[in-house]
């Protein structure tokens, strides 16, 4: 997915077992939205925590962050419970949301560091592609959570 497209809509459990729609998020404000490839690896958790401690910069502004893997509900519980993450982790484990995002690794196996910024329009406002590192990542969402309130990210 580039910047421009429309983000596909999905229907997945978070950690809690919540189903979470692409619909009910927009529909609370933008949407940080991150694809990462599994729970407790040390990227990952590098990856999860630097979203969190961000996070409340970001919900000051109305913008929400929200994780994806294929891993199980079960594992997003330990992992969000372990690091103390307080957005959602959707659990994706037939990867269809996460191959309708073009997060899906090479011949399939895995899944791409990827995250988009979706305004409440659903088109893809910014991306970030960056399979190894997290600056690209977390650089996007400083940058969001710097924009002026009320500018249309």
């Amino acid at each position: 997915m580039n910047i421009g497209d429309t983000a596909p809509d999905f229907e997945l459990q978070d950690q809690d077992g919540q189903t979470v729609t692409l619909d009910a998020l927009l529909a609370q404000g933008p949407l940080v939205l991150y694809f990462y490839p599994f729970d407790f690896s040390p990227v990952c958790t590098a990856q999860a925590c630097a979203m969190r401690d961000r996070f409340d910069g970001a919900a000051v502004k109305g913008i929400q962050i929200v994780g994806v893997s294929a891993q199980s509900v079960s594992s997003h519980k330990r992992f969000a419970a372990a690091h103390n993450i307080p957005f959602p982790l959707l659990s994706d484990p037939r990867k269809t949301m996460i191959r309708a995002y073009g997060a899906d690794g090479i011949l399939g196996f895995g899944t791409r560091r990827i995250t988009f910024l979706i305004n409440t329009d659903k088109v893809v406002q910014n991306r970030a592609v960056a399979d190894l590192t997290l600056g690209a990542h977390t650089d996007l969402l400083e940058k969001v959570v710097a924009e002026k309130p009320g500018a249309k990210p």
